[in-house]
């Protein structure tokens, strides 16, 4: 296991940035790196060793999303449903030369005479 000095230069996952990203280690302990700092948004937080915090779920919304479901279909299989066909005498034909429908153009504003009239 590498020596870590204060400066040394180390990959870490970084809390603002949500990535892995290059580091400065900013204090040691046990010769270990305790806290470091981002490179990138310079912000200051504890050593992760490279690993991402775990995700946040909530077991009580996932424990009701099941519930759910197995009121929805207890069988965990349902039905396939196919797509149904589209009905070509029901669409109108399209006509590739049909033109876009004519815009006006404004107005043009009359020019300011500097003498009277």
């Amino acid at each position: 296991m590498p020596e870590y000095r204060l400066g040394d230069v180390i990959d870490d996952f970084c809390v603002r940035c949500k990535r892995v990203m290059n580091h400065n280690v900013v204090s040691v302990m046990n010769s270990e790196p305790a806290k470091v700092r981002c490179r990138t948004c310079h912000s200051d937080h504890d050593y992760r060793h490279e690993q991402p915090p775990p995700p946040k779920i909530d077991p009580r919304k996932q424990a009701l999303f099941d519930e759910v479901l197995k009121k929805v279909d207890p069988d965990g299989a349902g039905p396939v449903v196919e797509a149904a066909e589209p009905v070509a005498e029901a669409a109108e034909p399209l006509t590739e030369a049909a033109d876009p429908p004519a815009v006006e153009s404004p107005p043009k504003a009359k020019a300011k005479s500097k003498g009277k009239k």
